[in-house]
Order: structure tokens, then C-alpha cells, then sequence
């Protein structure tokens, strides 16, 4: 197998986290170190901060990455924090998002994070001759995806970017990684678990020094995934104290208080987007009505002070605590709120279970789709954050055995696997 003749740069453009590998020719990957206020770092957050400046010609000012979480922790009131845009990009309902009187669209959003990301490089993402596998989920997040819109609006994201764009299922990826660690012959089912899909990639792998050592059988995928599991916290710890199934009066009758605005707690580019003129004055007119204002208010204050980021960071501390521990403490405090709550994790485990299941069948998808049985599986390779969690392990231990499961680079192997991909001078028939 020749490799590329040019710089190729494999991208995980994540929900939660982006990570990127260059590879010279005839070169091993290495990943790209991002500038970052306290130490460079190989994992960038995918995430965008904007705040208010004169001084810019379109008067809005911002960041990406651990620069747009540290505007924002300096100055949160003046700022609007935006993370996991990554989730609307087969959403045909997502068109723009107002952010201080500026509307951007979902590439214009992704070409302002790339910018950024390119810039804090230093130089390492700079080439335009350089080819760019870009990793894509199998099923993409949201109701009714549609997968040629966030193709798209992929294209014209990464339109100029590089020389050579080639988009890879990112399992498929996380699979040429594993490859590394095989010296015999193995049918592998590779299940890659982001922040807003879980995907999975069944391949045959050769032995090293094979002429044609992959052969990809089949794939499946679905929009659940570590977002889903964090929304499952917030709904039980923290929706009900800012009013969720409380009732309202309107003229002479008790209504419930609509879902929606607790829905939107569920997805990061919507929570950030509530904090504006229409929806606050909704609010307050609820307030007015409500059977428990005070909750409402809590609601108004959390949308208002911009408290998205620090909720869901300790939602997020709570999810690890409870990887490892059998229980954890939920702490919160701000917008007139101070929650202290003990989660077990059986509690957790209780409140995901539905997702996992639906997790599990996409599983039996992917193993009927690559025309094969959980017998003919030889080894199974986990990756992505969500793949720490208990429960979502013991899918696997159960079905495969232990012997046969491994997880690891969380983070990282899937970006060094498009990388790998990107050397080859048959990425193309690797392209999604």
C-alpha cells in the first residue's frame, strides 16, 4: 500500500471534544498539540464563546475551545457560550442561531471553530495542500436526521480548508487504530461512544503484512449517546426545581408548564439560544402564573446568568464519580438554587436504561447488517468517553466476554485511525 505524497491531517470533529493527528508521508500519526490558558493540549473542547466588541467589524468578538470556556468562566454575564453545535447539523429545523443580533448558520459556526482551532495549532494545520479525513458518525444526532443536509453543510464547513476532503465513518477509524494492537487474524466489532451518537463498525482485520489487511462488513449507528446520559441526570436532579410539572393558570384553567423549555435543556445549542428577548418575556409572563413561581424564576435566573456551563460541568462530575464509585454527590449552586442530592449508581443505571437498550439493539443492527453472529466476533474495541460507564460495558462483557472486550484511547484513537486512513492512497474506498 503506497502512502499519501502530501501532510494529511486526521480530524475528529467531536460533540463534545475535537482532537486532530497530522501525518507526514511515510510518517506515524502524531496528534496535534492545540494552545490552551494553562498548557497546550491535544483535546480541544468544540466549543465557541462570543461576547460583545467594538472593536470587530461585525461589533461580536469570540473564542473556541479552552479559550471560549475560559471567556466565558472570566465574564459569563456578557457572554453567550455555545458547545455541541456538532448536534444540529442533520437538523433541518436548525437555520441560524441569533447570537448578539448576528445569525449563524451551522457552517459558519463550524468554519469560525475551525479557524480558531487551525490558529492555536501552530502551524501544524496551516498546509492547504494537505488532505483532511474528517470523521463522521454513522447515524447522526437528533429527531429525524437528515444525513444529506449535514453532508452539506459538512462540505461548506470544510470547503477550502484542505486540498483533499474525504469524510470516514469514525468506529471504522477507531478500528485501524485497534489494528496496532493484532498480530493474528480477527473479525472486530469497533463501538465508538461520543458525546451525541454511538456508532459501531464491524471489520475483518488480516495479520500484519497482508496485502489487503481491512475489510469493512458493515455499520450501524444511533443518536444516543454521553449528552443523553447527562440529560438523564439533569431531568431527575435539577428540571424539577426550576419548574417541570408544575402547572400554570391560564384564564380558568390548570395547565401544565409547556415541556418544551425543559427539552431544550437537553441539547446545548438550544440551551445557550434561550437567552433571548422572546423567550425570557414568555417566562416571565409564566412566572406570573405559576402554581410555584419561584421555580420559574430559578428557571429564568439559570437561562438569564448564562448557568448552562457550570450545570452541566457537574452533571458531568457526577457521571464519572460514577464510573468508578457506586455513589456519588450532585452539588449545585447559583440562580437562587443549592442542591446537594446522593446518586447511586443503580439509580443512574435506572434512569439510562432505556437508552441502553436501544444502544444494545443498535448493536444487533450492526452485527445483522455485517451478516454476521456475536459468535463470529473475535474481539471487541470500545472507545469514547461513554464507553467508561459501567453499564454500557457490561453490554458488551455479557454478550462477548470480558476476554474478548477493550477499551481505550477514550479520546484519541479515533483521530489517529483517520490519520491512518488518510495515508493511504485507497482512501477513497474508505470514504463514507
Amino acid at each position: 500500500m503506497r502512502t499519501a505524497p502530501r501532510p494529511v491531517i486526521g480530524l475528529d470533529f467531536g460533540t463534545t471534544n475535537s482532537v486532530a493527528a497530522l501525518a507526514a508521508p511515510a510518517t506515524a500519526p502524531q496528534l496535534i498539540a492545540f494552545a490552551a490558558p494553562d498548557a497546550p493540549t491535544d483535546v480541544f473542547r468544540s466549543a465557541l464563546c462570543f461576547w460583545e466588541d467594538d472593536a470587530t467589524s461585525t461589533g461580536v468578538a469570540s473564542a473556541a475551545g479552552p479559550w471560549a470556556v475560559a471567556e466565558y468562566l472570566g465574564w459569563p454575564q456578557g457572554c453567550r457560550f455555545i458547545q455541541s453545535f456538532k448536534s444540529v447539523a442533520a437538523n433541518r429545523s436548525f437555520e441560524r442561531a441569533a447570537i448578539f443580533e448576528q445569525r449563524y448558520s451551522f457552517e459558519t459556526l463550524g468554519r469560525l471553530f475551525l479557524d480558531h482551532l487551525a490558529r492555536h495549532a501552530g502551524g501544524s494545520m496551516a498546509a492547504r495542500d494537505s488532505r483532511i479525513v474528517v470523521g463522521r458518525p454513522v447515524a447522526y444526532a437528533g429527531h429525524a436526521p437528515d444525513p444529506a443536509l449535514a453532508r452539506q453543510r459538512y462540505d461548506a464547513m470544510f470547503a477550502g480548508f484542505g486540498a483533499d476532503i474525504h469524510y470516514v465513518y469514525e468506529p471504522l477509524a477507531a478500528a485501524f487504530t485497534y489494528a496496532a494492537r493484532l498480530n493474528d487474524a480477527a473479525t472486530v466489532l469497533v463501538a465508538d461512544f461520543g458525546g451525541g451518537t454511538s456508532d459501531f463498525s464491524v471489520v475483518h482485520m488480516q495479520a500484519p503484512g497482508a496485502a489487503q489487511r481491512f475489510t469493512a462488513l458493515g455499520h450501524a449507528g444511533i443518536g444516543i449517546a454521553g449528552d443523553d446520559f447527562d440529560f438523564r441526570l439533569l431531568d431527575r436532579l435539577v428540571l424539577p426545581r426550576l419548574g417541570k410539572g408544575g402547572e400554570y393558570r391560564s384564564f380558568d384553567k390548570t395547565l401544565l408548564i409547556p415541556a418544551g423549555y425543559f427539552a431544550d435543556f437537553g441539547n446545548w445549542s438550544r440551551l445557550a439560544l434561550m437567552r433571548n428577548r422572546r423567550t425570557l418575556e414568555e417566562l416571565r409572563r409564566l412566572h406570573r402564573q405559576a402554581s410555584d413561581p419561584d421555580a420559574i424564576a430559578r428557571l429564568i435566573a439559570v437561562i438569564d446568568n448564562d448557568l448552562g456551563y457550570p450545570l452541566y460541568d457537574a452533571i458531568g462530575q457526577v457521571k464519572r464519580q460514577l464510573s468508578s464509585a457506586e455513589g456519588a454527590t450532585f452539588r449545585f449552586a447559583g440562580a437562587g438554587m443549592d442542591i446537594k442530592a446522593d446518586v447511586t449508581r443503580a439509580d443512574f443505571e435506572a434512569w439510562i436504561s432505556e437508552d441502553l437498550a436501544r444502544i444494545e439493539a443498535t448493536v444487533d443492527q450492526a452485527l445483522a447488517t455485517a451478516g454476521v453472529t456475536e459468535r463470529d466476533i473475535d474481539r471487541v474495541f470500545m472507545t469514547g468517553g461513554s464507553s467508561l460507564i459501567p453499564a454500557v460495558n457490561r453490554i458488551f462483557t455479557r454478550r462477548f466476554g470480558a476476554e474478548r472486550v477493550a477499551v481505550g484511547g477514550e479520546l484519541t484513537s479515533i483521530a489517529h485511525g483517520l490519520a491512518l486512513i488518510g495515508q493511504r492512497d485507497d482512501v477513497a474506498e474508505w470514504s463514507a
